[in-house]
């Protein structure tokens, strides 16, 4: 199977909807063990629950991964359920639209905790972990820690201040992290994506029609992503088919990146 992460084990945090939630259906479709992690209890009960065969592979946490001491439990639960972790995808985010000029309302320290600090401080303690079990061996990967990132570290829109800037900090994070685990064989990488249709996205484009056409309109493949096209992205980051890919942040966005808003020639 290409892309093979059967008989690895999976942490998934942001897993109870969206995009999170579609990365970790797809990684026990594809045998892995997955703990699904989010805040949300009551949703992830409802959407990461699994039926059949599949159930004995899967394990939901529930808490606020902000807190050390959740982080600390989150990887205890897991390792008690399935005594190790090969993969980590940090997949909790959160966007905000605030006012950029206003010091108390332009959202920057809350993002900075949630999209920067949060996955940080998952991907140390993991870490330790991963180079622990790798202890006496030579060869191979030891882990692959995978980040959530967006577009918007590269574009700028000035009430989505916090959320850039977040976003951008990830990206040197995962570089600087890349570097700094590469010697213990675990690999740091990053996928930046535009619009994906998400439950949030679909209510945005039922409440401004006007909204999907602009976003067609800037994508030249000319169509908004599903969830399953970032988690195949973030499955090849995850396999061993990706061994020698450290420090990257790949960017499933249709293209949209790589054009100018201004439909005019540059003089």
């Amino acid at each position: 199977m290409p892309f093979s992460i059967a008989g690895k084990t999976a942490i998934v945090t942001g897993a109870a909807n969206g995009v999170g939630l579609a990365i970790g259906r797809h990684f026990v479709e594809g045998g892995a063990n997955v703990v699904f992690a989010d805040m949300d209890e009551e949703h992830l009960a409802d959407e990461a629950t699994p039926s059949g065969e599949a159930a004995e592979r899967v394990r939901l946490f529930s808490g606020d991964l902000r807190e050390r001491l959740t982080i600390a439990n989150l990887l205890s639960a897991t390792i008690d359920a399935f005594e190790r972790v090969d993969i980590l995808v940090n997949a909790s985010r959160q966007v905000v639209v605030s006012d950029p000029l206003d010091p108390d309302a332009d959202g920057v320290d809350a993002l900075l905790q949630q999209n920067l600090m949060t996955p940080l401080r998952l991907s140390q303690t993991v870490a330790k972990r991963m180079i622990k079990q790798a202890e006496g061996q030579d060869e191979g990967s030891a882990g692959s820690i995978i980040n959530l990132s967006s577009i918007a570290a590269r574009r700028t829109q000035a009430e989505l201040l916090a959320y850039s800037v977040s976003t951008a900090a990830l990206d040197q994070m995962t570089r600087s992290l890349a570097v700094a685990l590469a010697e213990a064989r675990i690999r740091v990488n990053a996928v930046a994506f535009g619009s994906v249709m998400s439950a949030s996205l679909k209510l945005a484009l039922k409440e401004n029609k006007e909204y999907r056409e602009a976003i067609l309109d800037h994508t030249p493949l000319n169509r908004i992503a599903n969830a399953g096209e970032v988690s195949d992205a973030v499955q090849y980051l995850a396999s061993d088919a990706s061994s020698f890919v450290t420090g990257q942040i790949i960017t499933v966005d249709g293209g949209r990146t790589l054009i100018d808003a201004v439909p005019a020639p540059v003089h």
